[in-house]
């Protein structure tokens, strides 16, 4: 646990200096352009850091030969310093996007605070600026996450540099790649499933749920980090193998467990309003299960309610009791459980540290089981 809680440092300290380094060569251009490291800042302070924290233990798992020795007790290594880039090149990336994310969602809050864009939408108007306060915010919002995405790029590069083997930076880049791709690919499945809906038959609503959970989430949350922090490590294809047998359904877990926190999470502690993905319309795994179990009349003004931006408190209540009372909470809970106990089973069986292992069924737990 120290490990984990020295890298979470470790990856903070990354993210402030490669802010405090981009933002010289911002204000050169334009001093209102630090704007975008002032807010960056802001965003990537603080979280739970899960990716960067897949990213080290899926290379952590491939140091057979590293016995009991904590490398990050002593970070000058080069091998550190590259695994420490690439968790904060996936924090940077995380960042944009939750900046697009919320954009395309029309999310008013994050993390407790304004969003991005709405942040932006405050400075135009408190600026007393002319034309739209919504649409230069969104544009502003859409830009910020642009850099985000640029900036993940150079720290990723930065952190294959210090790498010495030729064949694990190659290895490294392709599952980078490979994230990026299907995490954009599964946002747009998700826009689609949000508003295409209607025209797919019944018997698709939920593997066409399930699908948006591989590629926007399961993959780019658990599943990539750890195969990029094992292949940055020199892992061969069977311990990659081994971690996406383990980090898939955990992956799926992971979001299942975000889902309903999504529809019934505590404000205080998701940053978010209650039931937030009931007014996003957002045709997650949970809205599926529970549609199948409702009779027809109530599948209708359930079907009516749902992605309503301006549902009262009291609709968004008799929303959380339909679902509720659906029992599709308790079918969500059993997947969840399902699929953890398939993780645990796939790490048992593969060939990693024992620090390793103790330290990912760690996560697994605090991952899965999160009030947040």
């Amino acid at each position: 646990m120290a490990e984990s809680t020295r890298l979470v440092d470790l990856v903070q300290d990354g993210i402030n200096r490669f802010l405090d380094e981009r933002e010289p060569e911002l204000r050169d251009i334009a001093d209102e352009l630090t704007a975008f490291t002032h807010h960056a800042r802001a965003l990537l302070r603080g979280g739970k850091r899960f990716r960067a924290l897949f990213c080290y233990w899926g290379w952590q798992s491939t140091q057979i030969s590293a016995g009991a020795f904590d490398p990050l007790a002593d970070h000058s290594d080069p091998q550190i310093d590259a695994v420490v880039h690439a968790a904060v090149a996936l924090e940077l990336f995380h960042a944009a996007a939750l900046v697009h994310d919320d954009i395309i969602d029309n999310s008013d809050t994050r993390r407790g605070g304004e969003s991005i864009h709405r942040t932006f939408e405050t400075i135009h108007r408190d600026g007393g600026w002319s034309g739209s306060a919504e649409s230069f915010g969104r544009s502003a919002a859409i830009l910020l996450g642009d850099i985000l995405l640029a900036w993940s790029d150079e720290a990723f590069d930065e952190g294959l540099a210090r790498t010495a083997s030729s064949a694990a930076r190659a290895a490294a880049r392709g599952e980078h790649h490979r994230m990026r791709t299907e995490v954009m690919l599964g946002q747009y499945l998700d826009i689609v499933n949000e508003q295409a809906w209607r025209t797919y038959p019944e018997s698709e609503q939920l593997p066409r749920a399930h699908r948006v959970i591989l590629y926007k989430s399961a993959k780019y949350s658990i599943e990539a980090p750890l195969a990029i922090g094992a292949a940055l490590g020199g892992g061969t294809a069977a311990d990659l193998a081994a971690l996406r047998a383990f980090g898939l359904p955990l992956g799926i877990a992971y979001q299942l467990r975000d889902d309903l926190l999504g529809v019934f999470g505590d404000p205080s502690m998701t940053g978010k309003p209650s039931g937030d993905d009931l007014r996003e319309g957002k045709r997650t795994v949970l809205v599926a299960l529970a549609r199948a179990a409702l009779p027809p009349n109530a599948t209708r003004l359930f079907d009516e309610l749902l992605g309503e931006r301006d549902l009262s408190d009291l609709q968004v209540r008799m929303l959380q009791d339909t679902i509720k009372d659906s029992g599709a909470i308790e079918s969500v809970e059993r997947i969840i459980v399902r699929n953890v106990e398939q993780a645990k089973s796939a790490l048992e069986s593969a060939t990693i540290t024992a620090r390793a292992r103790m330290e990912l069924l760690n996560l697994a737990e605090s991952a899965t089981a999160r009030t947040a």
